[in-house]
């Protein structure tokens, strides 16, 4: 399993690609909902953007959550 580590303010946590399970941390609830909802918007982007990098590469950019 990936991880990604991630900051909101003074809150940090650990994501698992592909699936966005927290797997350390927390975040508020508003800006963890919001989080669920951009991770379900743009999964199938950060799959691709986690291969690029994991191959070293360069992702591309994912528009953030408006």
């Amino acid at each position: 399993m990936d991880q990604r580590f991630l900051r909101y303010n003074e809150y940090k946590i650990v994501l698992a690609i592909p699936n966005g399970e927290i797997l350390e941390g927390q975040l508020p609830n508003r800006q963890m909902k919001l989080l669920q909802a951009w991770i379900e918007l743009h999964q199938d982007e950060l799959m691709a953007d986690w291969f690029l990098a994991s191959s070293g590469q360069t992702p591309f950019k994912i528009d953030p959550l408006r």
